[in-house]
């Protein structure tokens, strides 16, 4: 009786799963292994609420596997000395894996390949299984990536995708083989109130029911703060509950202008895999150096405070970050408002913001993460790395009645329509009733700053 283990890591699903497919066809038995990893903890990335999705995500996989009368195996230890061991227990010749790009995936993998091979077994990582198109399958001449998404998204969209896997029908797994049980998200502490359900089965969902009230609209809805018409997959992406390639099969077989500018989106996630694959450094590194003078930590404490609890005075600013606060999750659009804010406007440096949103994030991960985080900041791959999104001018466009701010900001629900991004400009007698705080900063004084500290724009 052959075994082989199927070592699942951002890949918390069964449906288009190649290194599950490929385990079941090369062996009589398999070992669904999950592996918390003390090491993700250590560095500081265990957070509450992608913990606690994360509980929900095992927990469907396990019924999934069971459905199918198998079932998932949980241990806890560092990954490779727990895969080994799992491994020698049931003599298994064979451990699959989606191929990882961070710096700490790779080391991971050879760490977990130079044991199997001690003991006689092959690691066996498959590409394109949390991306669409592997990091390093598409590349310009003379360079290792792109570093520009146009041209990226161009050849992208020109390559043969490999066909999606069916589900498997059975899973037989070896009965000598034990795990613990299985962490619960009632046991994590700190979640946010609005943290929606995790699972492939949740996932699913989600994007079925998306797909029949959202996808038409997406290309031009996208970018509303009130409307909120972004899919809210992220979460189910970032732990593989949903595969990006079925994704994009299904929304191109759909068509039209919605599940064109869904799937620019998608091959976002994919510029920026293949940027991290070439370049790991970045993600605590400039990609591109711009020689900031960046406020330090202790400088600029009361503003990074006012920013993290929504109390900037800038109302879209204070909504975006209430939400954020809240469900565990942030509109992509007020994303990009609450980093230039923090970056270009208060001049502090990209990597606390994209440490809190770690910190916050359901979705958050190193890779998108950072390499958003820095192309707002102007560090990274932005073609115009001096452009300042102006909150006020930002949420007229894409809040126009306030509809957004009032709902996070209830200190301003009486505020009508567009005044509610200007909340300084009321009457004195009523802004004085108000219990909001006052701006935090001129925005002409922050881009003077920027621009000063840049020295060039």
């Amino acid at each position: 009786m052959t075994v082989a283990v199927v070592l699942f890591t951002s890949d918390l699903r069964l449906h288009d799963h190649p290194p599950l497919r490929a385990a079941l066809r090369a062996a009589d038995e398999v070992v669904p292994l999950f592996v918390l990893d003390p090491g993700i903890g250590a560095a500081g990335f265990d957070a509450p609420n992608r913990r606690a999705f994360l509980a929900d995500c095992l927990a469907d996989l396990d019924a999934s596997l069971r459905e199918r009368g198998g079932r998932l195996v949980v241990r806890s230890g560092p990954v490779v000395q727990q895969v080994g061991a799992i491994a020698a227990e049931c003599g298994a010749g064979e451990v699959h894996m989606a191929a990882g790009v961070t710096r700490y995936a790779r080391r991971r993998e050879e760490l977990l390949r130079t044991v199997l091979q001690e003991r006689g077994a092959t690691l066996r990582t498959h590409d394109a299984v949390i991306t669409v198109v592997a990091p390093g399958a598409v590349t310009p001449a003379g360079s290792d990536h792109y570093s520009v998404f146009t041209p990226y998204f161009r050849r992208w969209s020109q390559q043969r995708l490999r066909d999606t896997c069916r589900g498997p029908r059975t899973v037989p797994v070896p009965v000598t083989v034990n795990g613990e049980p299985l962490p619960s998200r009632d046991a994590v502490p700190r979640v946010s109130p609005g943290l929606p359900a995790g699972g492939e089965s949740a996932g699913r969902k989600r994007f079925r029911d998306w797909e029949a009230s959202g996808l038409d609209a997406y290309d031009v809805q996208h970018d509303s703060l009130a409307g909120d018409m972004t899919s809210r997959l992220s979460p189910y992406l970032h732990f593989g509950a949903l595969s990006p390639l079925e994704l994009v099969r299904e929304v191109s077989a759909h068509g039209g202008p919605g599940a064109e500018a869904f799937v620019r989106q998608l091959c976002w996630r994919d510029f920026h895999h293949q940027v991290m694959a070439a370049r790991p450094a970045s993600s605590v590194e400039d990609y591109r150096p711009r020689h900031d003078r960046w406020r330090t930590q202790d400088d600029a404490a009361e503003d990074i405070t006012a920013w993290k609890e929504g109390a900037t005075g800038f109302p879209v600013v204070d909504a975006a970050m209430r939400q954020l606060r809240h469900e565990g999750w942030m509109h992509n659009r007020a994303r990009l408002l609450v980093a230039s804010f923090l970056t270009k406007t208060l001049y502090v440096d990209w990597r606390i913001g994209a440490r809190y949103f770690l910190d916050r994030l359901v979705d958050g991960d190193i890779v998108n993460n950072q390499l958003n985080w820095q192309w707002v900041a102007g560090t990274g791959t932005d073609t115009r790395p001096h452009r300042v999104l102006n909150p006020v001018v930002q949420g007229k466009r894409f809040d126009p009645r306030g509809e957004y701010v009032r709902r996070w900001v209830p200190e301003l629900r009486e505020i009508p329509d567009g005044a509610v991004h200007e909340p300084w400009r009321l009457p004195a007698d009523r802004r004085a009733r108000l219990d909001y705080p006052d701006p935090l900063i001129d925005l002409a004084e922050g881009l003077a700053r920027f621009k000063h500290a840049r020295g060039r724009i």
